[in-house]
């Protein structure tokens, strides 16, 4: 079966990003496996693709509508002044399709229309609503939801309940936002499923737990909340300075957090490192992760985290840790944006050496839950009751003159 993803930009990082890529790397021994990436930000992606998933860029855009060849401060094509006026078009209520590049939006449509069969997994709202209304029919057509309908702007679900009965399926995160999507759409598609983000097996042994760090990471925008992990540190630091927090990411509010860090005088205690390739290593280095996230979908980081056994203390937000963590057996939930209550969850893995080894061994055994094996048995069964309700298998074309079956080096899209 050829199974494509259609991701908003396969070079950038993110949890969304890295799902992906695992999904992908885990189903392309028994698939044809393809990527297709709406931008282009680098050279390369950051996260590791296997070399049998075809990556396919179909524009060499930056997500502003610039070209990568341009200049800072250039703007070479002509197509950008319509990014000046709003979106008409249904998927303008999802935030990163706001804007009007209608170049880019009929490259899409382009190649939504160009695939001859089989899967297509959509993987943002403005994506799966392109899908719904301009996708073939002759495609099994699969909405996934990384983060949760419940924090998306009423006109955005307005255009989701609207749009999502024409797919095949829709593919949540959570049980909660299962019910949820269940409710709004008033039982269309027949086929909602919850299938969690699924993680390869963890390259090192559990953390020792012995280091006195804790690590954070993730988008530094309003959404992970590190605006409010950052305070929640200054009460652990007062407590325990020989302590420290390192925050991983990159993000538009980087300056920001690092005035909130420099006025707290909090500069020697918390870093904000930037991405990491190698947030393995960094976890396995840790005795603690915090999420400080506003909303979510099912994080992957804390399903990392549980993984390399690393206990984590996080806000009890809407969708996401609550399906992970088992607060006192686990990891530690603490309210919603409550930051002396955050700051108390670290402070209590911090002093009690004996209860954070037990609850990162009990993570680490739990985290079996979201392997990429049996992640991946759900999508078979998923794909086989879809090519089921299609009345057999749909027909897998062969791949045209030229095309390879690998091919990060490919860069055979709609080049604006």
């Amino acid at each position: 079966m050829r199974i494509r993803y259609l991701l908003n930009n396969a070079y950038g990082g993110g949890g969304t990003v890295r799902t992906v890529v695992n999904q992908a790397n885990a189903l392309c021994g028994e698939h044809e496996v393809e990527i297709a990436s709406v931008y282009r930000t680098g050279d390369d992606p950051v996260f590791a693709i296997d070399p049998r998933v075809r990556l396919v860029p179909l524009t060499e855009l930056r997500e502003s509508g610039d070209r990568r060849s341009d200049r800072p401060g250039q703007k070479s094509r002509l197509a950008n002044k319509t990014r000046r006026f709003g979106n008409p078009l249904p998927h303008r209520h999802d935030s990163r399709y706001r804007r009007w590049d209608p170049l880019v939006d009929l490259t899409i449509v382009r190649y939504l229309r160009s695939a001859p069969d089989g899967v297509l997994i959509t993987t943002r709202p403005a994506l799966n609503l392109l899908s719904a209304w301009f996708a073939p029919r002759r495609l099994i057509r699969i909405a996934q939801d990384h983060m949760n309908l419940q924090s998306y702007p009423p006109r955005l679900r307005a255009a989701i309940v609207r749009s999502y009965p024409r797919l095949d399926a829709v593919v949540v995160l959570t049980e909660h936002d299962r019910d949820t999507y269940r409710a709004a759409l008033g039982g269309r598609p027949a086929r909602l499923r919850r299938i969690p983000n699924g993680i390869p097996p963890w390259p090192l042994p559990p953390a020792a737990l012995e280091n006195k760090v804790l690590v954070a990471a993730g988008r530094l925008v309003r959404q992970k909340g590190f605006d409010l992990l950052i305070p929640a540190y200054a009460t652990v630091a007062a407590r325990h300075p020989d302590w420290r927090l390192r925050i991983f990411g990159y993000g538009r509010q980087r300056e920001k957090l690092a005035a909130q860090i420099a006025e707290l005088g909090l500069s020697d205690r918390v870093r904000l490192e930037g991405p990491s390739r190698r947030l393995a290593e960094e976890l396995a280095a840790a005795s603690g992760y915090v999420l400080s996230s506003r909303f979510e979908g099912l994080p992957l980081v804390l399903l990392e985290a549980a993984a390399a056994g690393v206990p984590a203390v996080a806000f009890d937000c809407p969708t996401g840790p609550r399906e992970i963590i088992e607060h006192g057996r686990t990891g530690l939930l603490v309210p919603p944006e409550d930051v002396p209550a955050l700051a108390e969850g670290m402070i209590r893995l911090i002093e009690n050496p004996a209860e954070r080894r037990a609850m990162g061994a009990a993570a680490r055994a739990d985290s079996s839950r979201y392997s990429m094996a049996t992640v991946c048995r759900e999508w078979e069964e998923l794909f086989a009751e879809l090519v089921a309700a299609r009345g057999g298998s749909p027909p897998t074309a062969a791949l045209g003159p030229g095309e390879q079956q690998s091919g990060h080096d490919r860069h055979d899209g709609q080049h604006q």
